[in-house]
């Protein structure tokens, strides 16, 4: 079975190879992002490689200890990995290792470092410290506060990422119940934990999952990032300035209102701010608005409706390369119902509408087919981003690309989940309550991210909160499924292997060092274990908390830094510090960032909207890949090439 899906692998990727150029995305210039965590009884150290390296590049690795002459550590160039464990280290000085790169025979003049010093704690993560928001009251009831989701960006232009958290106030809630809420709050701290600003929402914008998306990219390709989200009057910039009219409260304060707590009256905007100083840059009125409140019903979740502010105020946001050159943001309102998408281009300093999707009504077929997350990719193969929000398609161009029908749902992956046929499949789970149930919708599904074919369902009728997409079995081809009863699927067919499943529906994560992948939940890595059918941890983080509840979410994972393995940040659970960790297993393989591929690196942006999703790649990796291909891509900053006579 393996050496038959190895020859198809490499057929498929061969004629991969030949097709024509793509348009190319504007991404940011990194750095190496070296990282040097203590393994054992040395130092584990890896690097990435870049989009704009070339396949020849290989690497030296240098230590200084305490301050003095650089000494080479390999014998011969690294060219099979981006990583290195050093054993002779001196753990009571302070260490400084250097990679350089090589090209040909020539090493470059210039490296980059990461320096452990003597007086560190041997632990395999990076600590980021935090300062955290004081305490409030509204309403006569007190509220505190605690780090939630976060997001990367190169805010300041340096090739390192900077991280953005939300703050989230404990009386935080969901659009349906009333109640006053505390200001969600967002910071921007250096990975040294250097506090560069922080931006209050005010009190016309309420906490919760569905209500504060935020959004960290370079938006114009400056090669610096810049933040996005939903504001209204009263919230107050980076630098102190008032957004709007400072003094206006637009919240429901009658206690006996079906609407108390919440804001179903006044202006809504849409920001961008500096990554570097959370300056406000630009301003729109947010589009759509709330109105009508009773229009948002339809045959997503319990196909009901309200007139309270329930479903109107239901948001998810992405970025995509629309023109397939320059990002923009796709800011969406409505899932069980109606949805509208509205598309903006942040361009030479302001916001511009490029586009709005509007299903308009109940009976319209791309009604109700709105997931609590979204997932943006090159679904049709065109060379410009489309943007799945669960069982429905927009198209680059702001038109429908097709709907499923198959509703509402929680858990949305979209990938070369099948690398034996052409593009990119999505799998979801479809809920199934009260009044929808006469839809008899299916537990789980796989369609066609092109055509929006279904090539699998199961279970219909039967309401699936969870679900995962991912290769964690190699005896067959591409990811396999779970989270729907019946066991554990094959993602090519939805036939069921076996009935047991891993005893995890939650993150996924790239960690050992074989292709597959590991499964991530609260704050345990394991492995399923195909074999003997049971999941087997191989790391658990102490002193850490996950977060959003029984979600059990990280505040973020992804390819972070070092190699194109994935790292994953928790909160402590006083929320003063960060914990990055990342893997310290030496690697067998190599494999660009995978920050520099546009799926993912978009996946990363969007991965705190909502109900939290793992990102996935824009091709396959797992058991089987060859070589991982590289989609053109323009790094910010740099000149373009001249083209030969």
């Amino acid at each position: 079975m393996r050496s038959f899906l190895h020859i198809v692998l490499c057929l498929l990727l061969a004629c991969a190879a030949t097709l024509p150029a793509q348009a190319q995305p504007v991404m940011e210039r990194l750095g190496r992002g070296v990282v040097a965590v203590p393994s054992g009884d040395g130092f584990y150290i890896s690097w990435r490689l870049l989009a704009d390296d070339g396949d020849n590049v290989t690497f030296n690795i240098y230590r200084s200890t305490d301050g003095g002459k650089e000494v080479r550590l390999n014998s011969t160039p690294i060219a099979r990995t981006t990583d290195f464990t050093d054993n002779g280290a001196d753990q009571a000085k302070t260490n400084t290792w250097t990679v350089y790169p090589v090209y040909g025979r020539k090493q470059s003049r210039t490296g980059e470092s990461f320096t452990v010093r003597a007086d560190a704690p041997r632990v395999n993560y990076l600590t980021v410290p935090l300062q955290i928001p004081e305490p409030g009251e509204v309403g006569g009831r007190t509220y505190t506060y605690s780090a939630n989701d976060c997001s990367v960006g190169d805010l300041d232009g340096d090739g390192i990422y900077e991280i953005v958290v939300k703050w989230q106030p404990s009386n935080y809630t969901l659009p349906p119940r009333t109640g006053l809420t505390g200001n969600t709050i967002y910071d921007a701290y250096k990975m040294d934990g250097t506090l560069m600003w922080r931006i209050d929402c005010g009190i016309n914008i309420r906490s919760g999952d569905a209500y504060n998306q935020f959004l960290v990219y370079d938006l114009d390709g400056d090669g610096k990032a810049e933040i996005a989200f939903k504001t209204a009057d009263g919230t107050v910039d980076g630098t102190g300035h008032v957004i709007g009219e400072a003094g206006k409260d637009w919240r429901t304060l009658d206690s006996n209102s079906n609407t108390f707590g919440k804001i179903v009256n006044g202006p809504e905007y849409l920001t961008v701010f500096e990554g570097a100083t959370g300056r406000e840059l630009a301003t729109a009125e947010y589009i759509p608005t709330r109105y009508p409140l009773d229009g948002w019903g339809g045959v997503g979740g319990n196909a009901g409706n309200d007139a309270t502010g329930g479903r109107a105020d239901r948001m998810t946001a992405c970025v995509a390369y629309l023109d397939g050159h320059l990002p923009s943001l796709v800011m969406v309102r409505g899932w069980y119902g109606r949805s509208v998408l509205a598309a903006w281009d942040f361009r030479d300093g302001k916001l511009t509408s490029r586009w709005v999707f509007d299903s308009e009504n109940a009976d319209n077929p791309y009604s109700g087919q709105g997931n609590h997350s979204v997932s943006v990719a090159d679904f049709d193969q065109d060379g410009f981003d489309e943007v799945c929000i669960g069982a429905m398609t927009v198209d680059h161009d702001g038109k429908g690309l097709f709907t499923t029908g198959l509703r509402h749902g929680d858990a949305l992956h979209a990938g070369d989940l099948n690398p034996l046929r052409p593009g990119l499949e999505v799998f979801g789970v479809h809920e199934t309550e009260e009044a929808s149930a006469r839809f008899n919708s299916p537990g789980s599904a796989m369609f066609d991210g092109k055509t929006g074919e279904i090539l699998w369902s199961n279970n219909p009728g039967v309401d699936v909160g969870r679900g995962v997409a991912a290769d964690i079995d190699p005896d067959y081809p591409g990811a396999e499924c779970w989270g729907a009863p019946g066991g554990t699927r094959r993602g090519d067919t939805g036939e069921v292997i076996y009935p047991e499943t891993p005893n995890s529906v939650n993150f996924i994560i790239w960690w050992d060092a074989d292709p597959l992948r590991e499964l991530l939940d609260k704050t345990v890595i394991s492995k399923w274990n195909w074999k003997d059918k049971t999941t087997e941890v191989l790391f658990q983080a102490e002193g850490v908390t996950s977060n959003n509840g029984t979600k059990s979410t990280p505040a973020l994972s992804g390819d972070l830094f070092g190699d194109w393995r994935e790292e994953v940040m928790f909160r402590t659970p006083d929320s003063r510090e960060l914990r990055i960790y990342t893997t310290t297993i030496p690697a067998t393989s190599r494999m660009t960032t995978l920050m520099h591929d546009p799926q993912y690196r978009l996946a990363i942006c969007w991965q705190n909207v909502a109900y939290n999703q793992p990102p996935h790649p824009g091709f396959f990796i797992g058991e089987g890949m060859q070589s991982a291909p590289r989609r053109p891509i323009v790094i910010a900053g740099s000149k373009p090439e001249k083209k030969k006579k």
